[in-house]
């Protein structure tokens, strides 16, 4: 039996950067025979971030959440997955609020306060952390590497890949005033030409990490 991938997607917007980068290391994943289960945080029942009940920090809920909401059977199927990969655009300099959400509770869960043991996750997990930006692709790997540091701690060994300088609207013509920070003739062009290198390079990490 293959390996089981749980890929989360923490953009709204479907067909779009974030969702096409995922879908690729998705598709990575299973062209090496693994089983992929696929989350879109945009369209789960409602959910929230941690509420500091500490309920994951008794014995007999020890390394799992309790809150019980629509992001459960997403932090359920992490635990029994081989693998993971999470995926957010980049909104005001940090991930999602959507993604923080499942990062704070899929985290905290694991967190003990306990100098000896700090991380009490049984089952570390291989990670694919991806962000999509309308900034460059070096503006902001300074946080990815903050990120990365925290989930190769608790859930287990991350890379990341960020695809920046993305296309944002098929038109920016059609704002309704004009977004002059954005050179449109630029931005279509990477779309053309880089994007589907980044793509590529997406499938490749997806098939590596997860084969």
């Amino acid at each position: 039996m293959g390996k089981t991938i749980v890929a989360v997607n923490a953009g709204p917007r479907k067909g779009w950067n974030t969702d096409t980068i995922l879908s690729e290391a998705a598709a990575g994943a299973a062209s090496a025979g693994a089983e992929i289960q696929r989350f879109d945080l945009f369209r789960l029942e409602k959910y929230t971030g941690c509420i500091s009940c500490f309920g994951c920090k008794k014995e007999k809920h020890k390394g799992h959440c309790i809150c019980r909401d629509g992001l459960t059977p997403v932090l359920d199927a992490i635990r029994q997955a081989d693998g993971l990969i999470l995926a957010s655009p980049n909104y005001l300099s940090e991930m999602t609020a959507s993604f923080r959400a499942l990062y704070e509770r899929l985290i905290f869960q694991y967190l003990t306060y306990n100098l000896e043991n700090p991380c009490c996750n049984p089952r570390p997990i291989p990670v694919l952390l991806i962000m999509t930006s309308n900034a460059p692709d070096t503006a902001f790997l300074g946080l990815m590497e903050n990120y990365r540091q925290t989930l190769d701690r608790f859930v287990g060994p991350t890379r990341y890949f960020v695809s920046g300088d993305t296309l944002q609207l098929r038109e920016y013509s059609k704002t309704d005033w004009p977004w002059t920070l954005f050179d449109p003739a630029a931005k279509q062009a990477r779309r053309e030409t880089v994007f589907p290198q980044e793509r590529k390079k997406a499938f490749a990490l997806g098939a590596e990490l997860f084969g």
